[in-house]
Formats: structure tokens, sequence, C-alpha cells
């Protein structure tokens, strides 16, 4: 007999080689004809796995982002299947889950496979399921996996499995196909309601841009069509809310092939944005006691050799620059932090100098692989809100604590909704990471202390820290539900330590200080994308880059539509005029699509009257008024937006 441990702490006997299933069962059949997915120990486990030794079990259901993953994972074996029945020769590379759905990297051959053919996928995947194929786990020895997959041609798996340990190989079987991999999967394919391919891209195999590119097939699936129909409603919705789109509508930003891939040109009225941005920031910033330095966009290579960030994330920057002088190499700015420790370094530090606080809105740079490129959310050029503290280890907990507060502060103005992710290191694999256990252990207490003062449920996630230190996550969920991380705080005790930072003790000794690294925003490159889908473009009326537009019904009150900009714009309302010579009704509809909060409509009346007709965004009539009185209402409005 086994003891089996619930989440409730509460203990049961169960016979050994028990599966997840058969436990569901015992507990009641609706449990069981929902549960997708179990852990055993934390460790994922599919429910037709027996169980031989005791163990804390955990129980997911599709509603669980761990029930979702063995859904999507075994319907990538499904399309996979699919795929090999329709296209022989086809050869397979990996197929996982993803946060919305799954996809499969394949090398087709000879075949050839477009957007025409989804239909015809999607009719296979169906009839597989209707088989409702068992699935089926196997261990097996390497050299068995090498043979099995030699001799069906597969070599991207051969390469695959050359780099695994013996005694950790596992293959899936579902009718006439097998996969190498870890698992877990639902027990067989009858769940499986509703099947879409949505898309194809290209991929690099094993993301080596020297390597050969693959076809990357996406799809999603369901238990319930229903589900599907709801989320292809979604999916339009998010094409429509598409930053790229909007960001060009709106002439806030643009890409040259000239400039370069992934290397954003902020137009004028997107370069106001960030502004407003950086501005409301350092407004902030300033009252917690932060100080603004600028560091270079280069740096010596040696400054990121000792921060540890070239053994770690060299091969991901752009290749070092040499100089006239023999053995010099400079880099592109990957970070800020190592800058930051060298200013921490320019003067002796006392006890009584910390905390200290440098704030930088500082233009990074990382070779992002072109096919990973899209549009503002990944980049090669981005500029991070950053700031680095440096504090005494009493100081730490409060400091932390005050970091949280903006990032809540600035969450909340624009109205996002979000959820704390505690990022832990892989304890089963330290060597990712530098510095003692000891500091790790202390710097991930800090954190999770934190959280519970702040009573911010928080969930922790391990093998997601940065290599240095612990941190916590903010995921942000947009008007959509889709989940963006934005805010970050990390406590580091290892660049201080690398860096041989000191400050002098009230006890006349040297002591280290300890590190906070902290962006609320993260980048602004990727919080105006997420922004923008998240509004749809109808940005908050502080931020917009035009807050009103006036637009004079015929040329002959172009001279009074002058004036109204004029008072408005002398009392810090951003107003522009539209005085083409085009009817009102399509001024309304071109001023609507730029998504300008408010359109004041001028005519005979309205110059008589020193008023202005007045539209909202969105086609509310709000009636006419004092043109003045306007002007108050939106300094009001604007007011009590950023005062949140």
């Amino acid at each position: 007999m086994i003891n089996i441990k619930f989440p409730d702490g509460s203990v049961r006997e169960y016979e050994s080689g028990v599966t997840p299933l058969q436990v569901a069962e015992s507990i009641s059949s609706g449990l069981a004809r929902n549960v997708l997915a179990a852990s055993i120990n934390d460790v994922e486990w599919d429910i037709s796995r027996p169980i031989c030794s005791d163990g804390e079990i955990k129980l997911f259901k599709w509603d669980d982002p761990e029930g979702k993953h063995a859904f999507w994972h075994t319907s990538a074996h499904l399309l996979a299947e699919a795929l090999q029945e329709l296209y022989p020769g086809v050869q397979f590379g990996i197929g996982p889950a993803i946060e919305n759905g799954f996809y499969y990297d394949i090398d087709p051959g000879d075949n050839e496979i477009t957007q025409a053919d989804f239909p015809k996928i999607e009719k296979k995947m169906a009839e597989l399921v209707a088989k409702k194929e068992e699935v089926k786990r196997a261990d097996i020895t390497k050299a068995d996996a090498l043979k099995f997959f030699g001799d069906t041609g597969q070599t991207y798996k051969i390469e695959l499995i050359n780099d695994l340990q013996d005694g950790t190989i596992s293959t899936y079987t579902q009718g006439a196909f097998t996969d190498l991999c870890r698992g877990p999967h639902i027990p067989n394919t009858a769940p499986i309601k509703a099947v879409k391919v949505l898309s194809l891209a290209g991929a690099y195999w094993r993301g080596d841009e020297t390597r050969k590119q693959m076809l990357r097939v996406y799809g999603i699936s369901f238990p319930k069509k229903s589900m599907l129909d709801e989320y292809l409603v979604l999916l339009e919705e998010a094409k429509k809310r598409d930053h790229r789109k909007i960001g060009k509508e709106m002439e806030l930003f643009a890409f040259s092939q000239r400039v370069g891939q992934g290397l954003p040109l902020w137009l004028p009225k997107g370069a106001a944005l960030r502004n407003r941005l950086q501005d409301y920031l350092a407004k902030i910033q300033k009252k917690y006691g932060y100080e603004q330095v600028i560091t270079p966009h280069i740096g010596n290579k040696n400054l990121y050799v000792t921060s540890g960030h070239y053994a770690k994330y060299g091969k991901d920057s752009f290749q070092p620059i040499h100089t006239p002088e023999e053995g010099e190499e400079y880099m592109l700015k990957p970070m800020n932090c190592p800058h930051h420790c060298e200013i921490y370094r320019t003067s002796p530090r006392s006890y009584k100098d910390l905390p200290l606080r440098f704030a930088e809105f500082g233009t990074v740079y990382r070779y992002e692989q072109s096919g990973e490129l899209h549009g503002l959310t990944r980049v090669r050029s981005f500029t991070q809100d950053d700031a680095h503290l440096f504090c005494t280890p009493e100081q730490l907990k409060q400091e932390f604590l005050s970091v949280m507060d903006i990032i809540n502060h600035i969450l909340g103005v624009f109205g996002f909704e979000y959820e704390a992710q505690i990022s832990l290191r892989d304890p089963n694999n330290k060597q990712k990471y530098v510095g003692s256990d000891e500091n790790w252990e202390r710097a991930e207490r800090a954190i999770v202390e934190a959280c519970e003062e702040k009573g911010l449920p928080a969930k922790q996630v391990e093998g997601e820290a940065a290599f240095y230190g612990p941190k916590l996550d903010f995921m942000v969920k947009d008007a959509l539900g889709r989940r963006w991380q934005l805010g970050t705080i990390q406590v580091d005790y290892n660049l201080p330590e690398r860096f041989e930072l000191e400050y002098t003790g009230s006890d006349n000794a040297k002591h280290r200080p300890i590190m906070i690294h902290r962006a609320p925003f993260g980048s602004l490159e990727r919080f105006v994308a997420v922004l923008l889908e998240h509004t749809a473009g109808k940005l908050p009326l502080w931020l917009a880059p035009d807050q009103v537009v006036v637009l004079p019904i015929s040329e002959k009150y172009n001279e009074y539509a002058s004036h109204v900009a004029q008072v408005l714009n002398d009392a810090d309302v951003r107003t522009i005029i539209d005085d083409r010579n085009e009817k009102i009704g399509k001024k309304i509809r071109d001023n609507e699509l730029k998504r300008i909060p408010y359109l004041l409509i001028v005519g005979e009346k309205e110059a008589a009257n020193e008023e202005v007709s007045v539209r909202k965004q969105g086609g509310i009539d709000q009636g006419s008024e004092k043109i003045t009185t306007f002007a108050a209402k939106i300094t009001q409005e604007v007011n009590e937006m950023i005062n949140l």
C-alpha cells in the first residue's frame, strides 16, 4: 500500500500502481470525467500512469494551465499523426503545447503544405479523434530509441536522442504515430472535440539560423465546439487590436528594412506618447527618492564578462565591436545594470548614503532571431524604464515594498488587472545561476515575505529566475484575457559581489550592499504594444497623442476652428484642426479611426456663442458647451486619471 497526500493535507491509502485517474474516481465520478493531468510530488504525470510510492498528488482539469497543457500536448501529437498520414516522408522536429494551443515543427520534404490544406488536415484529425486512440507511454533505452527512430528515418529525433541521458527517455504512441516525448498526455484522443489549424510559419531547427528552416504548423483544440467558436471570435477581435495595425493608423511608429529588422522608428506622435510615459514615471520616481542617470549605448566587453552576462547571453547579443586598438572590444549595451554598478563605484559609500536609487530610461540591444521578431513586442532595440537600488540588508524589505507600490500604482492608472509570480531558480539545475545557496535563499525569502506583508497572492514558479537572482513578475491581463509579463522586481546579492561593491557600516567595517533591479513598464516598446491592444488604440485621455480635433463643418468656419484650437492649446489641451475640404461625415469617420478622444464640431451656431459641439470617441454626442467650460472639464478628467 502507498500513501497519497492531497493539497488540503489529507492522506488516503491506495494499492501501489494506482493511477491518478483511479484516485480521481475514488473521490467522485464528476472529477474523474474532467481530470486531464496530474502531478506527483510536483512532477508532471499522466493520469493513466501508475503511482508506485508515497507522494503528494495534484489533479488538473481544463481550467488549470496544467490541464490545458496536457490536452494541447496530445493535440500536437494528433496533428503530427494526421500529417504523417497525409504527407508520406515528412520528418518531425518538436511539437509542444504553448500558451494558446500548440505547434509542430516539421520538415515536409518533397511535400508542399499551404493554408489551403488546413481543412484537409482538420478533417484527418477529426477522423483520428473518432477512433478514440489510446495514448501509451513507454520508457525505453537510448539504444532502442536510436534504433526505432533510425529505422523510421526521423533524423531530427535522432539528434535529440543523442543529447539525452540513457534512462531518461520515453515515447508516446497513439495509433500509428510514435513520438519522443516526456509527456504528460491525456489518456486518449476522445476528449478532443474541436480542432483548428491556425497558421504556418518558418522556424530554424533548434533556433539556430545556420540550420535548416522548418515549417511550423500552429493549431488549437478544445473539449467543446462552442469553446472553439468563442476563441475564433476572440482571434478576430485580436486581429483588429493588433498594435502593428493600430500603430500605423495612429502614426505612432514604423519599421524600415534600410534601418534594420527589429529596430523601431518612433514617429512624432509616438515619440510624444513615449515622452509622456517617461515623464509620468519620472515624477513618481522623484517622490520615492530616485536619481536619474545616463549611461552609454556601448560598453567594454570586459564589463559584461565581469557581470556574468557575457557568459550567459553572449551568443544572444550583437557581435563585439572591434576598435583600432589591439585586443579592445566593445558591445552594444544589452542591459543597464553593469553600468549602474560602475556608477556606484565612483565614490566611497557609507551606510548613511544608502539606499541609493539610480534610474535610467536606457536603450539596450539584443539580437533576436528574425523569425522571432514581432512588432514592438519582440525587437532588437528597446528602452527599459530601468532602475537599480543599492541598500543594506535592513533596508531590503522596505525598498522592495516601495517598488511594489510604484508598480501597483502604474498598472492601476492604466486599468490593468494583474497576477504576481515569484520566479525562483531551478533547484535541480543550479549551475544555470551564479551566487551562493545562502544568497539565493535570502533573496527568495525576502520576496516571499514582501508579498505576504502586502497580502499579494503570488504563484511560485521554479526555473524562471534571472541567472543572478529571483524576481517578482507582474503578469498583466488585457481586455481579451491574454497574459503579458510587464513589470518586474529582482533581488540580487550576486552582482554587488562580482563588482566588489562596498559600503562602510556603522561598525566602521566594509559590507556588501544588496541590489534591487526594477522596471515597472518592463520596456517602453512592449508596454506601448500591450496598451494599444488592451485599449484597441483608445488610449487614456492624458496619454493620447491628440486629445481633441476641431472639425469645421465648412471652410467658412476655419477661422473660428483656429480660434478654438488656440484657446484649448493655451489651456494645455492637445488640439489639432481638420480643415480639409471634405464633408463633415467623412471627417468624423477619419478621426474616429485615429482614436482621438474628443471631436469638436463647429459651425454657425457655435461660432456665434463661443461654443463647441462635443462628440466623444465612439459616437457619443455630448451637446454644446462653452470653449472654456470644455477645457476645464478636460483638465479635470486628466488630473483624475493620473492622480489615481
